[in-house]
């Protein structure tokens, strides 16, 4: 079965923050929505979200919405967590919204025990890994490190297919 898996930034990276009623964030989950309908009709029916705010929960949502039509039912949501607990420091809402999408995709897998930065390290690779194309939402800034560049950086070395849309300005390569 074709996987992919899919990374980028958390909001506060974003132009618009945690404002999801921003243009900005509606246009990039369309773009993110109909990256995941393209991959769909080449064969990718599983995917990969590392249980992050912003980009993995907004995809984990999209992609349950899409499971909801018939057309698209056989589509398997997974979420790969770095440890148990890793959103502990999270705000209500956003608590609820990863608990219904763990309750509602097809696997959930824990990488690590350790709090500390090797299990999203650990865990952005099973990511790659276990993916045959990864999606990325990133502005390719190598000046700023972020498990999402470490994430693409390891894609690239991997021989991943890539898909980068930029967070700014919705702009797919």
């Amino acid at each position: 079965m074709k996987t992919c898996a899919i990374t980028g930034h958390r909001p506060t990276r974003f132009k618009f923050k945690y404002n999801e009623n921003y243009a900005g964030c509606k246009r990039l989950k369309k773009r993110l929505h109909d990256q995941f309908i393209l991959l769909y009709e080449q064969g990718v029916r599983r995917f990969l979200v590392g249980g992050a705010l912003g980009v993995d929960m907004w995809s984990g949502e999209i992609l349950l919405k899409l499971k909801e039509r018939p057309e698209y039912s056989d589509i398997e949501l997974v979420i790969v967590l770095p440890h148990l607990g890793h959103d502990a420091r999270w705000d209500e809402r956003s608590k609820k919204r990863m608990a219904f999408l763990r309750e509602h995709c097809a696997e959930c897998i824990t990488i690590g025990t350790d709090t500390g930065p090797e299990s999203y390290y650990k865990r952005n690779h099973y990511l790659v890994d276990h993916a045959d194309c990864l999606i990325a939402v990133y502005d390719n800034d190598k000046k700023l490190r972020s498990g999402t560049g470490q994430t693409v950086r390891y894609a690239e070395e991997k021989g991943r297919h890539i898909t980068l849309i930029h967070p700014d300005t919705g702009l797919i390569t």
